[in-house]
C-alpha cells in the first residue's frame, strides 16, 4: 500500500541580530520557531524539518570564538529538549538541525532526528565542510562521519543530508541504497554563482534515486556580514524530480 506522508519545511529569517550573545539569539529563535511549528502540528504535518543551524545566525563569514558559545548538547540540550515535547505534542517527527557540542573543543554541523512520540531517534553530521571566503566552516564545524543513516521514524524511512553536501550524489545514493523514502536537505545559502544549482542538483538526486526530497534554506540577509541574500525558495520535489510546492524568497 501506498503511504501518504505530510512534509513541512520552515524557513527564517534571523531574529534578534549579531551583536547579541549565541545564547539570547537561540531564545529568540527558537521562541520565534514554536508558532509555526505548532501551526504545522495543528494542519496535521507528519515530518517536520527547519532551516541547517536554524536557531542561529549563519556565522560562518566571521572567524570569531564567539560562536563557539552556540553549541548545544544532543539529545539533552534545551533546544533538542523543547523539540521532543513539541514532537510528542503533535505526533509529529522533527529534523532538528544545529551547532552540536561532542565534548569540548569538538563541534559538528548536526541534524537531530526526533520521532512522531518524542523520542531522540539518533543524528546526521553535516559531511562535506566547505572552507572558501565567507564560509569558514572549517573553523567551525568537524567534517561528520555519520555513514549515511536512514530512520525509521513513524512515517516513513527518513534520511538527512545537510546543505553543502547535496553538491555530492554519493551520499544521496549511499542514503537511497539504505533505504531512505523522503531525505531531508537543511541550508543555508545566498543568492549567486549557485543559485541555479539549488533547482538542479535535489530534483536530479530525487530522480537519480527514485525518493523526494524537502529543501529548506533560510530567507534574508545577516549583517555584518552581509554575504548575500539568502533566498528562501525552501521547496518538496518528487522522485520524478518534480518541484511540487515552494516557499517564497523573503518570507518566513
Amino acid at each position: 500500500a501506498m503511504t501518504t506522508v505530510k512534509g513541512g519545511l520552515i524557513q527564517m529569517s534571523l531574529k534578534g541580530d549579531t551583536s547579541m550573545s549565541p545564547e539570547a539569539i537561540r531564545d529568540k529563535m527558537n521562541d520565534a520557531h514554536v508558532p509555526l511549528i505548532e501551526q504545522a502540528g495543528r494542519q496535521g504535518v507528519n515530518v517536520l524539518c527547519l532551516q541547517e543551524v536554524f536557531n542561529q545566525p549563519y556565522f560562518c563569514p566571521s572567524q570569531d570564538v564567539k560562536w563557539y558559545g552556540a553549541v548545544e548538547k544532543i539529545p539533552d540540550g534545551p533546544t533538542v529538549s523543547l523539540m521532543r515535547e513539541l514532537a510528542r505534542k503533535y505526533s509529529m517527527v522533527i529534523v532538528v538541525p544545529i551547532y552540536e557540542e561532542d565534548m569540548t573543543g569538538v563541534y559538528y554541523n548536526t541534524a537531530a532526528v526526533i520521532d512522531a512520540d518524542g523520542k531522540y531517534l539518533g543524528k546526521y553530521r553535516k559531511t562535506h565542510i566547505p572552507q572558501v571566503a565567507g564560509f569558514y566552516e572549517k573553523f567551525f564545524f568537524k567534517p561528520g562521519n555519520s555513514g549515511w543513516p536512514v530512520f525509521q521514524t513513524a512515517y516513513c524511512k527518513l534520511g538527512v543530508y545537510i546543505c553543502y553536501d547535496r553538491h555530492f550524489p554519493e551520499g544521496w545514493r549511499g542514503l537511497a541504497l539504505n533505504g531512505a523514502e523522503y531525505i531531508v536537505n537543511p541550508s543555508a545559502t545566498v543568492a549567486g554563482l549557485s543559485q541555479y544549482l539549488w533547482e538542479l542538483e535535489q530534483p536530479a538526486s530525487a530522480a537519480a534515486n527514485g525518493n523526494y526530497i524537502g529543501a529548506i534554506n533560510r530567507v534574508g540577509t545577516e549583517a555584518p556580514w552581509n554575504i548575500g541574500r539568502f533566498y528562501g525558495s525552501s521547496y518538496f520535489v518528487n522522485p520524478r524530480g518534480k518541484i511540487i510546492a515552494k516557499a517564497s524568497e523573503d518570507k518566513d
